[in-house]
């Protein structure tokens, strides 16, 4: 089986319905609709991006139940976001209050953009379409999105006023105003 990206432009555009029953009957890809209906196929990581995906789900999940702030999604949860794109980030939070009711009654895509995600860069992940993927999310309503970069031991942090900073491995992230008092020394991701 081959470790690349598969991109397949559709013929038409698939519904949220079809995408969910995709995702169902091919449980070992990841799928995600770009806004113009490209489909795109991500296959499973290896170990260390799995461990750096769940480390990162794990620390945002733990901080967020120990303050009551919200809720948190895993990789493989769908956001349909503003721009009718279905994107399942590593890790989503999405701050009290905001979920639209109804959200846990039936296992569909949220029809939201989260408040903050974290993005972890894997062997095969190419940086530049990462980058444009967290401009994405920021563009439709993200407020605070982490771009887990091993290969180059840094992370980018993108925020909602389009600022975007470069931190060394030796930095500690911060959750800033979105997820109050969340800390986690970069290191522990990369």
């Amino acid at each position: 089986m081959t470790s690349e990206k598969i991109t397949v432009q559709s013929l038409y555009t698939v519904t949220d319905e079809e995408l969910m029953l995709m995702s169902s009957q091919n449980p070992e890809l990841r799928f995600e609709r770009n806004a113009n209906g490209t489909l795109e196929t991500m296959p499973a990581t290896g170990g260390i991006s799995g461990n750096r995906e769940i480390k990162a789900g794990a620390y945002l999940l733990n901080w967020v139940e120990s303050q009551d702030l919200g809720e948190v999604f895993s990789s493989s949860t769908g956001l349909r976001l503003a721009n009718t794109a279905v994107r399942a980030p590593d890790a989503a939070f999405v701050a009290k209050g905001r979920l639209p009711e109804g959200w846990d009654e039936e296992d569909k895509f949220i029809n939201l953009a989260p408040d903050f995600v974290i993005e972890i860069r894997s062997k095969n992940d190419s940086l530049a379409k990462l980058k444009a993927k967290m401009e994405e999310y920021i563009a439709n309503g993200v407020q605070l999105g982490w771009l887990i970069d091993s290969k180059n031991q840094q992370a980018l942090v993108y925020r909602r006023d389009g600022l975007i900073t470069q931190y060394p491995a030796t930095a500690i992230l911060s959750g800033e105003d979105v997820v109050p008092g969340l800390m986690l020394p970069l290191k522990k991701l990369l």
